[in-house]
């Protein structure tokens, strides 16, 4: 069996496919295996994995007939995968060297279910570093600790799955797969059912995961009705939250998280096609309305007033400004 398994969904990124393979060769090891999983590439993306796979031992190649999006490429890495650690990496991003080996060192000493990781946020020649907004680093915390208070920037605010490693028991029997449903936010909604369901973590202070920011190809740079799906995820999540034993404990923050990001994307709309921001409107407001609203009034009055009041007016069917 495999130490790792590093799942890389691949779509469309002959820009930068070389780039991320070549980081994989930079943390090869006879205990890790490279899961390339192609999504039915168009570009040249099909035949820069071949030409990678062919030349270095441990890359498994499984392609797609027709594109399914990255939840089912991911869940497509995950059910091929061996190892008994799992983790992620997109298609256009890269790891520093060595960085696997440390990851895979960390968590095999803290013996946690999960550990999340900084990771380096790239804009063109900008290096930022991002981390997890945990209370430790280095040490093994509750899972459900880490998605409370309603107020703070907590754990389930980090929706980067890449940057993370989990042990395989996490996905046995089927579980914890990406909702396939979901062409985006699928990732906030994953990160969220891994802290309720997960016994131990860790969050780790790790530099060797890079992530590129504002790539024209990348699904946060969409404008049409696929950035809606943030709305059924969330609608899942509150599903998920209201059937928890600990309910009244989460409540508050899904619903709060649920509303910024409304107004998030209420505040980006003109940015959108004509129909996708109609849409949107449309389908907010009626999400606002779907909540339990004791626990959305609390979080009206509590979130800061430009939110709030933009909120208001898009539930009681005014025009938002």
């Amino acid at each position: 069996m495999p130490k790792l398994s590093v799942v890389v969904p691949m779509h469309n990124v002959e820009a930068f496919a070389e780039s991320t393979l070549r980081s994989l060769a930079g943390n090869a090891d006879p205990d890790f295996e490279f899961l390339l999983v192609d999504d039915c590439s168009t570009d040249a993306t099909s035949w820069v994995i071949d030409r990678w796979a062919e030349k270095h031992p441990g890359v498994r190649v499984i392609r797609h007939e027709k594109n399914m999006g990255i939840a089912q490429a991911r869940n497509s890495g995950i059910d091929a995968a061996e190892g008994e650690f799992i983790t992620f990496l997109d298609g256009d991003d890269w790891y520093g060297p060595g960085h696997l080996a440390e990851l895979v060192s960390a968590i095999e000493e803290l013996g946690c279910d999960f550990a999340r990781t900084d990771h380096v946020q790239v804009t063109g020649t900008e290096r930022v570093v991002r981390r997890p907004p945990a209370p430790l680093r280095g040490a093994v915390m509750d899972p459900r600790d880490g998605i409370a208070p309603a107020d703070m920037e907590t754990m389930v605010d980090y929706p980067f799955v890449w940057a993370g490693i989990y042990r395989r028991h996490l996905f046995a029997d089927g579980g914890m797969r990406f909702a396939t449903e979901l062409r985006t936010a699928e990732d906030r909604l994953w990160i969220w059912r891994l802290h309720l369901k997960a016994r131990t973590y860790a969050s780790l202070g790790l530099h060797g995961v890079f992530y590129r920011r504002g790539v024209p190809t990348s699904l946060t740079q969409i404008k049409d009705s696929r950035q809606l799906d943030f709305i059924p995820a969330y609608d899942a999540l509150l599903r998920d939250v209201q059937e928890d034993p600990e309910t009244d404990r989460f409540l508050l923050k899904a619903v709060r998280t649920y509303c910024a990001m409304i107004a998030f994307h209420i505040g980006k709309a003109h940015e959108y096609e004509s129909s996708a921001a109609q849409r949107l409107r449309r389908e907010a407001r009626d999400a606002l309305h779907r909540m339990p609203q004791h626990a959305l009034e609390e979080t009206l009055k509590t979130i800061d007033s430009t939110r709030s009041r933009l909120l208001s007016r898009l539930r009681d069917g005014r025009k938002a400004a």
